[in-house]
């Protein structure tokens, strides 16, 4: 169906000016530009590697004056080009995405998804294996051997802290990074389900950031093991803050801290962590509409829960979440109830035993720019419950940063959009603590731009 709508295509190019894709492969990519080569000459299309770009963060639909999706349009293309036997365009793609990705293995697998057009997704990351080998040993050349120029540390070892590190190493600063969990990954490690992310592949992207003289403190977390300031004392010229939406928010209703309530990132990291819940043959609720929702549906049911709603307050067109994961957990045999919000959690002997709901109207848009759910008086309703999962936000944990760096007022920090510095200078700051829950590829993207900026900012301090 979204094929078919190209043709209602304005032209404006706001897809391609919201890709992050598009950002960091400056001018090799241009949505707006393989739109228009499906629609006049798909063949055009098949022989471009552009059709296999996409890294489906869904950001040109949720910006598109039509609402089209062309992630969805381009797999469509990919499948057609792989059944028409045309290879080559997915092999440069490869090439282009492993130069331009410091965790390619992880970025194919969790945000490229070649196994959706019918490849062989074993065989792909082969491939990229043995490309990034070659790359490392072209990057490791390239470094100079001469004494570091300056200090970095790296607060977080997401995809955003890991970008920091990867691109400055390569520029010959000495870079550390730090990293309140035992093992490195940050968000990817900790909430990044296994089935999206197997975590060998994780491991060997950061195997080879550590092979290219990335060094990585586990277990220390700044505020606690190390004070912020103290970093400053260490020898430290810059700072990189990327430590994630690592909190969840609070649902303020009757019952919600009944026993078998629990925030979806804990969740999540249960189950990452071996030590999951039981949760076969029960009812799972899940209260939110963001990826972290899904993932906690999806999870849910893989370990054999006898099902698992979604409750969500808005419609389908606001959710949040990737549309392409809402399918696969409808697929997988999710529910998902819209235009619900819960009125109070119930429970029995202080557990909990069902959730009490009620419908809602859309009314005008809010300051996100959605129409404000209204509730419908006299709608509730009570759903039967054995756990219920809470997935209504999250936010970053800040408490260790100085007074002098700005927050937003939903919790992020506030940096210059151009250069990703905060109100502190010398201190830069990426990933979902500066843009909320986002994905791999925008956190990605929100790295290289304050690497370049941190080199940028440290040359700057020699002239003074």
């Amino acid at each position: 169906p979204d094929a078919e709508k190209i043709k209602f295509c304005f032209e404006c190019g706001v897809c391609t000016a919201s890709c992050p894709m598009a950002e960091l492969l400056k001018g090799e990519y241009n949505p707006r530009n393989i739109l228009e080569k499906i629609f006049l000459n798909i063949e055009e299309a098949f022989v471009s590697d552009e059709i296999w770009l996409c890294a489906w963060c869904y950001r040109c639909y949720r910006h598109c004056p039509q609402a089209l999706k062309p992630p969805e349009i381009f797999l469509y293309t990919r499948k057609f080009a792989v059944k028409a036997g045309y290879r080559q365009a997915f092999e440069n793609a490869i090439h282009k995405i492993v130069k331009v990705s410091p965790l390619p293995l992880v970025t194919i697998c969790a945000c490229f998804h070649p196994e959706r057009a019918g490849l062989d997704l074993s065989k792909v990351i082969k491939e990229a294996e043995k490309l990034r080998k070659k790359f490392l040993e072209e990057k490791k050349g390239k470094i100079r051997t001469e004494p570091a120029k300056k200090k970095v540390a790296v607060i977080g070892s997401g995809p955003a802290g890991l970008t920091v590190a990867h691109d400055l190493t390569l520029k010959n600063y000495e870079v550390t990074v730090f990293e309140a969990m035992k093992e490195p990954g940050g968000m990817l490690r900790k909430c990044l389900p296994a089935y999206r992310l197997p975590r060998e592949l994780l491991d060997m992207d950061i195997q080879a950031l550590k092979d290219l003289g990335v060094e990585i403190k586990t277990g220390v977390a700044v505020g606690k093991d190390v004070d912020f300031s103290s970093l400053w004392d260490l020898g430290y010229d810059a700072i990189f803050v990327g430590v994630g939406a690592n909190k969840g928010q609070h649902l303020k209703i009757e019952g919600a801290d009944l026993e078998g309530v629990v925030h979806a990132l804990d969740f999540l990291w249960m189950f990452n962590s071996g030590t999951a819940p039981n949760v076969r043959g029960k009812r799972v609720v899940i209260i939110g509409g963001g990826n972290v929702a899904v993932d906690s549906a999806r999870t849910a049911l893989k370990h054999g829960a006898e099902e698992a709603t979604i409750f969500y307050r808005r419609s389908r067109e606001e959710m949040p979440a990737n549309p392409w994961e809402v399918k696969e957990a409808e697929d997988e045999g999710a529910k998902i109830e819209f235009l619900v919000s819960p009125k109070r959690i119930l429970g029995d002997d202080k557990r909990v035993s069902a959730v009490e709901f009620v419908r809602m109207r859309l009314g005008e848009l809010d300051e996100t720019g959605r129409r404000k759910p209204i509730p419908i008086e006299g709608s509730e309703f009570v759903k039967e419950a054995d756990m219920v999962v809470l997935a209504i936000g999250e936010f970053p944990d800040l408490y260790f940063l100085p007074k002098e760096i700005e927050l937003n007022e939903d919790g992020t920090i506030w940096v210059n959009p151009l250069t990703m510095e905060t109100t502190l200078e010398g201190v830069f700051a990426g990933g979902d603590a500066v843009t909320g829950p986002a994905s791999i590829i925008e956190a990605i993207r929100t790295g290289r731009i304050a690497a370049f900026s941190i080199d940028g900012y440290l040359k700057s301090l020699g002239l003074r």
